[in-house]
């Protein structure tokens, strides 16, 4: 059993206690009806059998037994999903920072709509998939792409992640999108929007920021930064407008590439070097390597 506290023990405890009544902004103690992480981590391990289901099913998958198979996965990502949700709504109405309309229950809401959009998304990260298979000679099937790609792993959570975002879920977003990145390597802003048969090879230490726009079948090695640049905060505010760069369809980014600026765009069917520092538009079939992004731009049209 353990021993009675130390007086230095307890005096430990008050000191710590008594900090709580500082006013820091660390001291909030209704954080306690935040979402819970191992939860939400929970659904998102009940929706990826969901997407995939012939590579997550542990016993013998037929027509005859598929619905009951989803089901075991579907019921409790509902129930799990719609108690996170309410708990990130709840608080965040409290904090007097989200509006929600009259006559629906938004968490109920949101929650039956997305369960309805997975057969949509699984289209999209069939192209994504595929784009992997495709664009990775090493690559000796699908299955060895889907069971063992982190690239597949964090455009899944982030697809799942992007859509709770577009639907004006607080925090829930931005968790599912840290741990797929704690996961994998890979940190994609659930704000970030990202066209089908999207692959990244490798991929640790790819960032890409929150208002990035990246076209269909674009392709990004480890290392790659879709950033923005510096930008000023006033305490209490958020940085409005466009902070990241736009990446047209059918682009190239080799590995340790800058792409930094909400007004940078890289024209379509362009290939970027690597290790690239790039903060202006490039365009279309543009291909930048080996020296500074304006001399090879310059090169490459004249």
């Amino acid at each position: 059993m353990a021993g009675k506290p130390s007086s230095e023990t307890n005096q430990a405890l008050d000191a710590l206690v008594e900090s709580y009544d500082a006013g820091r902004e660390i001291d909030n103690l209704e954080s306690a009806a935040l979402p819970n992480r191992r939860a939400l981590i929970e659904a998102l391990h009940h929706i990826e059998p969901m997407l995939y289901m012939g590579f997550y099913s542990r016993k013998p998958l037929s027509r005859e037994n598929l619905r009951e198979a989803i089901a075991e996965h579907l019921t409790p990502a509902r129930e799990i999903l719609c108690d996170q949700l309410r708990r990130a709504v709840t608080y965040e109405q409290r904090r007097g920072q989200l509006l929600l309309p009259d006559g629906t229950d938004f968490v109920e809401h949101v929650v039956s709509q997305l369960l309805q959009s997975l057969p949509a998304l699984r289209d999209v990260l069939n192209e994504d998939v595929l784009a992997a298979f495709d664009g990775d000679p090493a690559a000796k099937s699908v299955e060895e792409v889907v069971f063992s790609y982190p690239g597949i792993r964090a455009i899944t959570a982030h697809r799942i992640a992007h859509w709770l975002h577009k639907a004006g879920v607080p925090m829930v977003p931005r968790i599912i999108s840290e741990y797929a990145h704690s996961e994998t390597g890979i940190d994609i802003h659930a704000g970030a929007q990202i066209g089908e048969g999207f692959f990244v090879d490798h991929g640790t230490g790819v960032v890409i920021g929150e208002t990035a726009q990246i076209g269909r079948r674009v392709k990004l090695y480890q290392g790659v930064t879709l950033g923005a640049l510096s930008v000023s905060r006033s305490k209490g505010s958020e940085p409005a407008g466009k902070r990241h760069p736009t990446v047209e369809d059918n682009v190239t980014i080799y590995a340790g590439a800058r792409i930094l600026g909400g007004e940078t765009v890289i024209g379509h069917d362009t290939v970027i070097g690597g290790n690239m520092w790039i903060v202006k538009s490039v365009p279309p079939y543009s291909k930048i390597f080996g020296r500074s992004a304006s001399e090879a731009v310059e090169a490459d049209q004249g």
